[in-house]
């Protein structure tokens, strides 16, 4: 079976359709795949319900694709570097689903390893907990986390061989394996394709076994936020 799609709109063909659930890797503008996003904003899918721990930044990321409107639903944990995503929100123009980093990260780890729900104690007493089973063990009280499970997860990995073992790099790992592992179709963009063999079996990450297709982007452009500092009057 060959995985390996010639650009990122062609491993979206045939996937991506109007509505879906996706998860996407990253975590601020660290690990996001990149060529992918772009393949899904000119695809012009629309109505996307859209799991990933932040939305990018203005122009950038997932920003892209709230640009054009193409997400009509967030389920995040942070979402403070987007203009535009606080504008849609405040404006009613975009459905959030809040989630704690950690309770996001476990929900997809779930939906990876065929795990339904789960209980935590984050979240209990607070608007997260909301509509949600609540139980008691051992006097604590825990909120029930449904695992996410998305049509189609697309993730950012440094190396792949043929088969879609994976090899992550540094912080980029983040989300990204999770992601992978949830998704019912993984889509993996790569900085590099090997040969079967090539990876050692203590260095691969997430087994080939999670990833349907492969795309190669060698030179992403891997932005990074910037501090700004609003200087005080007088100062």
């Amino acid at each position: 079976m060959n995985k390996i799609y010639p650009s990122a709109a062609a491993a979206l063909a045939g996937v991506i359709q109007d509505g879906q659930l996706l998860a996407v890797g990253g975590f601020g503008l660290c690990g996001i795949p990149e060529a992918l996003i772009q393949a899904l904003h000119d695809s012009g899918a629309k109505n996307l319900t859209v799991i990933s721990n932040n939305a990018g930044v203005d122009g950038f990321g997932l920003g892209k694709l709230l640009e054009t409107r193409q997400i009509r639903k967030m389920i995040s944990s942070y979402v403070g570097e987007n203009k535009e995503f606080e504008r849609q929100y405040l404006a009613g123009e975009l459905e959030l689903e809040f989630t704690p980093q950690g309770t996001l990260a476990e929900r997809l780890r779930a939906g990876g390893a065929g795990i339904p729900a789960f209980f935590t104690r984050t979240g209990y007493g607070t608007m997260i907990a909301e509509g949600k089973e609540t139980r008691e063990f051992d006097g604590h009280m825990y909120v029930m986390e449904r695992a996410l499970l998305p049509e189609v997860a697309l993730a950012k990995a440094w190396r792949a061989d043929r088969s879609g073992n994976l090899q992550f790099r540094l912080t980029a790992r983040n989300f990204n394996p999770a992601v992978a592992m949830a998704g019912k179709t993984t889509i993996v963009e790569v900085e590099e394709i090997v040969e079967n063999g090539a990876l050692e079996p203590d260095s691969v990450h997430l087994p080939g076994i999670y990833v349907h297709r492969i795309v190669l982007n060698a030179h992403p452009e891997k932005r990074i936020e910037k501090r700004t500092i609003t200087e005080k009057a007088g100062g």
